[in-house]
């Protein structure tokens, strides 16, 4: 039994003493020596169950055959494996005689002391180098011999720490996880803290190199927590932060918030969250509260979708505890070791949607003058279009707006932002970030609801030059942290264009009326937009002055103005001028400096037809007056109607034209064109558009139109039905006649005398010079011309004196109120003819005097001269002509007395001719009658039926009577 416990003491010795003598070898570079030692005593120890310095042995034989196969090591760069045959370095061969890689090992060939003093036979017999596949073998053998000893734990780690390394250069990496995660789990007993961080550190080292990131990150993480560990009595919270920064990649965490826009987010949300928190109590506890706020603005900003409802609410408290001490900033953060943190944009408090430049009011909108190239012709390039040129424009074009603003006037930007926090969010320091020319942007303050979905949020500014500014973003200021908020970086944001030209600058009109706002919105067709509407009521025929004040509340003189109107379309018929104004008193007030006002006064004048002849006539029931009968001395004759209140109403008719209540509606557009200052010399102006809303009221109207012969063939008697519609008593005056007065709902007849017209003296009308080719449209130019001349000798005004208790209690602005009665419109073809002038005009006279307007007074017994003239107006020549005078006495009771050979003598012959007349000439007949007893008389004055007048009309031979009063003889 001793003899065999000598022999295993001996082997267990020779065994121990080769792997010492490998390590020597492989220590002094003689590597094929090392292989057979090692070799030599695995065999010898394996077979006296030494385990700990077997496992030795074998890790040398792995670290050997390492060498071999993997000449450039294995803690940098993967080497090159050595192939089968390859030759060694110059210095390991010189160390190796001949035929040393052939030599097998013969356990039995050792000397007494374990070793052969000549070994070359030895090496020449043995291929010793393991494949890299036996390496990791014995390495996982070795391994477990260490494990069976509680105090190897740290070769036990080293051997797990070269397999890896190993099998990282063979990429084998899910086989080193196993190593690595063996090499966790070795206990080992009484490390320092500084020791501790070493592992972890190296752990993770090796996790990175084989290429498990987030277990690296998990263990550097581990590290990290280690150096501000409860035991350290001075913790480092700078290695801290240094190495929770290595393990941001570890995790899909960069510090850059542009990485976060694009895609969908990657890694463990809840994981990054954590490990941003711990940054920035690390940052905190090293004193930089700049790197905190960092931190926590860039938590808030990529980690929003990911935080519950509290959560928000805690970082936000935070993060404006910690900005009260030390404000954010758009500023780049350098560390100590060279690592600069961008800014962190706060992109989604709140989340921008939508970016829209708004045009200016349509007020201050500036437009182009028409040039003689066109408005749109370009002058930069002398060819119509340019292949090149719309090619080099085309982004250009798809980003620019095509409208311009105005230098000094006050622009907007409309952005649609959505609040995603669960409560209220303040945003202060809110404005625009451009480019360009200089623009000063007017910061706003705004606050908006929890989730208050998309809300418009309106930023202004003031373009100082003129060029061409591009919106580039906006800037805020939310929980006490700056951010430049760029259009390019927001995701999924919507935008029409950023660039707008600004123009030179344009004074700015301000308009104010004598009349009330109106409460009806114009909606002219062409699209243009009313900065104001007014609206006034009146009665038809009615004029309304209305002041227009003009203020120039720019900065630049006003130098020019033009005005226009437009009336929109209208079913009703308007006669005469609905606007007329004067604007010369205007521009003698010009140039209008910034600051000034001047006037501007506009008549309105409206003249409707509201007679609606048919249904009034059938009203008023008046058929049995006929014109023929209707006497000379009554000019009057009352028809009594009912008040306007007392008659029922169908409200669903009450729009039709028959109604004696209705309502007409005109409306016009007043535009006021200007311009002034460097725009007006660029060609620029702009347009101010007035609205006008004018409720016309009936007032009185005609209901029938007739005439009636007078003495005199240069005129007539025209008969007017005037009806009263309004709920007020009034008055109706002619130019030569008496005011009639009308209760409400009252008609009557007036006559008036008016001398005949002669239209064939009126002006061409633009009808006439060829502008009207329709001869029914040059007819009823030449009708309203007729009218309008009559309507102007008429001169028939109404004044109402009196208002009804509704409109005293109301406060009426007026108690007075007058305007024109109008009978343009309603004289018909008949009436037009007997008003003019006939074109052969006959005169009567008694002794010399004309006798159409009173009796002539003559003696008994004395002659008395007639003589009858005849002036041809006509085209044509006429005559001759014979004439009869019959005198007859009048006995004012339907009953003429023609038997007068007693009473009346002609002097000569009772019968008067005529020579022929041309055109435009005269001719006069004379006679003489004597009277022989007193009385009234007249005289008939006919023509021969066989003269020349047999195919003329008839009303070319209206003679007047002739009246003769023949008084006593003087005594």
């Amino acid at each position: 039994m001793l003899l065999g416990l000598k022999r295993h003491y001996k082997k267990r010795c020779q065994g121990r003493m080769r792997k010492h003598v490998g390590d020597l070898c492989l220590q002094a570079g003689m590597l094929q020596d090392s292989l057979v030692h090692y070799h030599m005593s695995v065999e010898l120890l394996r077979s006296v169950n030494d385990f700990l310095w077997l496992g030795a042995a074998l890790e040398g034989l792995c670290s050997a055959s390492v060498i071999y196969h993997y000449p450039g090591g294995t803690g940098g760069k993967t080497g090159a494996r050595r192939f089968q045959g390859s030759s060694l370095p110059a210095e390991a061969a010189n160390r190796h005689r001949p035929g040393a890689q052939e030599v097998l090992i013969d356990p039995g060939a050792l000397t007494t002391n374990g070793i052969n003093p000549d070994t070359s036979t030895e090496i020449g017999r043995a291929k010793n180098c393991l494949s890299p596949e036996d390496i990791i073998d014995k390495y996982k053998e070795a391994i477990s011999y260490y494990s069976k000893y509680k105090n190897a734990g740290v070769i036990e780690l080293e051997a797990c720490v070269k397999a890896v390394r190993v099998l990282a250069i063979q990429k084998r990496s899910m086989e080193a996880s196993e190593f690595l995660q063996n090499a966790v789990y070795i206990n080992l007993r009484q490390l320092s803290e500084e020791e501790k961080i070493q592992r972890y550190s190296i752990l993770s080292e090796l996790y990175e190199l084989i290429g498990f990131h987030r277990k690296s990150a998990f263990f550097k993480r581990v590290a990290a927590m280690q150096c501000v560990a409860p035991s350290i009595s001075e913790p480092g919270w700078r290695a801290c932060y240094k190495l929770l920064l290595e393990t941001l990649p570890g995790y899909s965490l960069s510090l850059d918030p542009q990485d976060f826009n694009r895609g969908t987010h990657r890694g463990w949300a809840a994981v990054q969250m954590r490990l941003l928190h711990e940054l920035v109590y690390a940052s905190r506890r090293m004193g930089n509260p700049a790197l905190s706020v960092r931190h926590l603005s860039f938590l808030l900003q990529t980690m929003l979708d990911f935080l519950s409802d509290q959560e928000k609410k805690d970082v936000t408290q935070s993060l404006e505890n910690y900005t009260s001490k030390c404000p954010g900033t758009m500023e780049l953060i350098t560390l100590p070791d060279g690592l600069t943190l961008p800014p962190v944009p706060f992109t989604k408090l709140p989340i921008v949607r939508r970016v829209k430049l708004l045009n200016l009011p349509a007020s201050l909108r500036p437009q182009k003058m028409k040039s003689l190239l066109g408005q749109s012709m370009s002058t930069k390039s002398p060819f119509i279009y340019s292949p090149i040129i719309a090619h080099n424009r085309g982004e250009e074009r798809s980003r620019k707006i095509d409208f311009q603003w105005v230098q000094g006037d006050v622009c907007e930007v409309q952005l649609m932002v959505y609040n995603p926090m669960p409560f209220e969010l303040r945003v202060e320091n809110m404005g625009l970030l451009t480019s360009g020319v200089e623009f000063e942007s007017l910061p706003a303050a705004l606050s908006l609801p929890a989730e208050s979905g998309l809300y418009p949020v309106t930023l202004v500014g003031v373009p100082q030059m003129t060029g061409t500014i591009a919106v580039n973003g906006y800037h805020t200021t939310v929980f006490g942290v700056f951010s430049d908020c760029l259009l390019d970086n927001l995701p999924g944001i919507k935008t029409s264009g950023s660039t707008v030209e600004v123009i030179p600058a344009l004074p700015r009109l301000q308009i104010s009326t004598s009349l009330p706002r109106s409460a009806h919105s114009l909606q002219p067709s062409s699209g243009d937009e009313i900065s104001t509407n007014v609206s006034v009521q009146l009665y038809n025929g009615e004029t309304q002055h209305l002041v227009v004040k003009l203020e120039n509340i720019g900065m630049e003189p006003l130098e020019k103005l033009e005005v226009t109107s437009k009336i929109l379309t209208t079913k009703e018929k308007l006669y005469g001028d609905f606007l007329s104004w004067k604007l010369e008193e205007t521009l003698a007030q010009f140039p209008l400096q910034p600051g000034k006002v001047a006037t501007f006064t506009v008549s309105i004048k409206v003249k409707l037809d509201f007679s609606c002849q048919e249904n009034l006539l059938q009203d008023l029931s008046d058929d049995s007056i006929s014109v023929s009968g209707f006497p000379l001395c009554s000019p009057f004759r009352q028809v009594v109607r009912p008040r306007v209140e007392s008659k029922p109403v169908n409200p669903a008719e009450g729009s039709r034209p028959g109604d004696l209540g209705h309502v007409k509606t005109l409306e016009a557009i007043l535009n006021f064109k200007y311009s002034g200052g460097p725009g007006h010399i660029e060609g620029y102006y702009r347009n101010l558009s007035l609205g006008l809303h004018v409720e016309v009221e009936p007032s009185v109207f005609f209901t029938r139109v007739s005439t009636l012969p007078a003495t005199s063939a240069r005129q007539c008697h025209l008969l007017l039905d005037v009806f009263n519609s309004t709920e007020h008593e009034l008055t109706v005056s002619a130019r030569s006649n008496d005011e009639l007065v009308l209760h409400a709902g009252e008609g009557q007849r007036m006559a008036i005398q008016v001398d005949k017209f002669n239209f064939e003296s009126f002006p061409e009308s633009p009808g006439e010079k060829g502008q009207l080719a329709n001869s029914k449209e040059l007819e009823e130019e030449r009708q309203e011309a007729r009218g309008l001349e009559i309507n102007s000798k008429l001169d028939i005004h109404w004044t109402i004196i009196s208002f009804s208790r509704v409109f005293l209690n109301a406060a009426h602005p007026s108690l007075k109120r007058t305007g024109e009665a109008s009978v343009e419109g309603l004289l018909s073809q008949l009436v037009l003819e007997h008003l003019q002038l006939a074109p052969l005009l006959w005169d009567v006279l008694v002794d010399g005097q004309p006798c159409d307007r009173e009796a002539a007074a003559c003696r008994v017994g004395d002659p008395v001269r007639l003589e009858v003239r005849l002036t041809n107006r006509s085209p044509r020549s006429v005559g001759p002509f014979a004439l009869g005078v019959v005198p007859f006495q009048d006995h004012q009771n339907g009953v003429h007395t023609y038997d007068l050979r007693h009473a009346v003598s002609f002097v000569g012959s009772g019968t008067f001719y005529l020579d022929k007349v041309r055109p435009s000439g005269q001719s006069a007949c004379l006679g003489a009658l004597l009277f022989l007893c007193t009385g009234d008389f007249f005289l008939r004055i006919r023509f021969h039926e066989d003269s020349s007048s047999k195919g003329l009309p008839p009303s070319w031979f209206r003679l007047p009577s002739v009246h003769v009063r023949a008084l006593g003889a003087q005594a």
